[in-house]
């Protein structure tokens, strides 16, 4: 229970010896006697309000999303990008020497030549979001794990527990890690098992992974330019999810034409060549390189090396601006999927890697003796970030009719008896109070002159049981509530430091928000505890009477962007980022529905009264 201060010093005097209280009398005992706390809970009215965007800014968002999906409310929604190329430093260096010392003639050093670079292969990458969450630390992941609270589980059913295999340099997930015939326990040589292989789980990927696809890549042709020349470059240019540059024809070469079906693990690729050095290990069966799952697309090699290394201290190289106007960029579609599958892709490590090889003069450390000199081919890779602007173009059905009325019902002042909610497209309005006059609401006066001790206010959320058969994992597993006038967090938000360990989008478990499930797993509401921002209201410390409430993919990520309201006079609005980041949406019960329907949505104060 929270206790006030006020309480405590109403109470405190009983910490005083009594020698000091000099008019301590019988009936002031009797007094406190009688202060008997009784805790209750009472339900208040709030009121909902349905808003629509027509579009939301995509330039900013820390992923990149890509693919199809239909869901049963809202509709099919298509996403595609568009996105700079990004030099990792200006003027660069291909090979050991730049392009003006190959040139030259210098007599005095044999080793520089003509490197003649040439291109050998160019692969788009786009890593998915993976975790390697393991609570008790026994090798197993979590989502893998026979018991993840427990590492002496045993997840392959063999006879050797998972951190016995694990601390061995075994597979737990494996009887036989070497696929010998041999099971562990038995095998006295598993050195053909690699214990480097790392297992990941991946996240953030709706519908079926197992689906198929063609995706495309084209040379973009449009300049994104950072800065907005309508605002004399004085500020950052906003780039809406409606931009489909693809559509609009400002495209060129196609890059790639892959049909894809999504490998979800580790990637791992072997040396080339056999060291004739170590004549008892052969190179070509160990792994060089290992990367975590990821769409990992070949891209048309000639195009690069003409755009690129032949391009070696051009000024086109000089400097990311230059590049950039001259390679404006790629587009990145999607189409044809045998099944539904919308991805989530992690922008660390999203990049283009080019590798070439090129010509180098080999002494072999005779630097004398030139009979020996060799001139071999040596393999670099160079690489294009995504770091600069992304543009996700995310074209969405037609609006649902439903939502339609909401809307309108909204608009005309009415609050709506259903709310609807998805990512990027519908949000909510909350009124607190809502017989608010012009002075004060009434229910707020009369809540300031009770005596209470506010334990907890909490705001409540029911799923509508008419769309209770919508797919789970398109249902948003988490809800954000925030002062809708400013886009600012509740004090609530900021003063919840809790943090939990069992996955992404945990954190701050007292404000709440998650999806929860009744007795039966059947998913039933969402709850947010707004305890400080009510006692601010009541004490006026704060006049945000209107919440916002959206979808969120990352409660960690409070930062805002620009919106554009699909109705109303005041189109443009500030919008939480995270709310963007995904496609899944859930459809809740509103406050104009019947009085002594249980689901309707409602502010409850639990409270301690004398």
């Amino acid at each position: 229970m929270r206790f006030s201060f006020k309480l405590l010093a109403s109470l405190g005097f009983l910490a005083i010896p009594l020698s000091c209280i000099k008019e301590y009398t019988p009936v002031g005992q009797e007094l406190l006697l009688d202060q008997t706390l009784t805790t209750l809970t009472e339900a208040f009215p709030i009121e909902t309000y349905q808003e629509g965007l027509a579009k939301v800014q995509t330039n900013s968002l820390p992923l990149i999303q890509l693919g199809t999906i239909e869901h049963p409310v809202f509709g099919r929604t298509q996403a595609s990008l568009s996105a700079q190329l990004t030099l990792q430093s200006a003027n660069p260096t291909f090979g050991e020497y730049t392009q003006s010392q190959e040139e030259e003639e210098n007599p005095s050093s044999i080793k520089i030549i003509p490197e003649n670079e040439k291109v050998t292969s160019v692969y788009l990458e786009l890593p998915f979001f993976t975790n390697q969450n393991d609570r008790d630390g026994d090798g197993v992941i979590d989502a893998l794990d026979a018991d993840p609270e427990d590492p002496t589980s045993n997840s392959d059913s063999d006879e050797l527990t998972d951190i016995v295999e694990t601390q061995a340099g075994l597979n737990p997930l494996s009887a036989d890690s070497d696929g010998d015939g041999i099971l562990d326990h038995n095998d006295q040589d598993n050195e053909g098992y690699d214990n480097e292989n790392t297992v990941y789980e991946v996240d953030s990927l709706y519908g079926n992974p197992k689906a198929s696809f063609d995706l495309k890549v084209y040379e973009l042709t449009y300049f994104l330019n950072a800065l907005d020349p309508a605002k004399n470059f004085t500020a950052n240019k906003v780039y809406y999810s409606d931009e489909d540059y693809f559509s609009k024809g400002f495209y060129s070469s196609e890059l790639s034409d892959e049909r894809i079906t999504l490998n979800l693990e580790e990637l791992r690729f072997n040396y080339e060549e056999d060291d004739p050095e170590t004549a008892e290990v052969n190179e070509t069966t160990q792994v060089e390189t290992r990367l975590s799952p990821r769409l990992r697309v070949p891209l048309n090699t000639q195009f690069f090396q003409e755009r690129l290394l032949d391009l070696e201290g051009s000024e086109i190289l000089k400097s990311n601006g230059a590049f950039q106007r001259a390679m404006k960029g790629i587009i990145i579609q999607t189409a044809n999927f045998s099944e539904d599958l919308y991805m989530l892709l992690n922008t660390q490590g999203a990049a283009v890697k080019t590798g070439y090889k090129y010509d180098k003069y080999n002494t072999n450390g005779t630097e004398e003796d030139t009979d020996d000199d060799v001139i071999e081919k040596v393999k670099k890779e160079f690489i294009l970030s995504l770091s600069s602007v992304r543009v996700n173009t995310l074209l969405t059905s037609a609006e649902n009719s439903f939502v339609a009325q909401q809307i309108e019902k909204s608009d005309n002042g009415n609050p709506t008896d259903k709310l609807y909610l998805q990512s990027g497209r519908y949000h909510g309005k909350i009124k607190l109070f809502p017989d608010q006059s012009e002075s004060e609401s009434t229910i707020l006066t009369n809540l300031k002159t009770k005596n209470w001790l506010i334990n907890q206010a909490r705001l409540v959320f029911y799923l509508d049981p008419e769309y209770a058969n919508v797919t789970p994992n398109l249902l948003a597993p988490r809800l954000y509530l925030y002062e809708y006038e400013n886009g600012a967090p509740l004090l609530d938000y900021t003063a919840d430091n809790s943090v939990t360990t069992t996955g992404g989008n945990t954190n701050k478990t007292v404000f709440g928000g998650f999806l929860e499930y009744d007795d039966s797993n059947r998913p039933y509401r969402y709850t947010f505890d707004i305890t400080k921002h009510i006692s601010n209201l009541i004490r006026n410390e704060s006049s945000n009477f209107d919440l916002g409430l959206v979808v969120q993919a990352n409660i960690e990520d409070i930062a805002l962007i620009e919106a554009v309201k699909s109705h109303g006079a005041e189109a443009l609005i500030k919008y939480p980022r995270a709310a963007a980041q995904n496609n899944l949406g859930s459809v809740l019960i509103g406050s104009a529905t019947a009085e002594n329907n249980p689901l309707k949505a409602q502010l409850e104060i639990t409270y301690a009264s004398f």
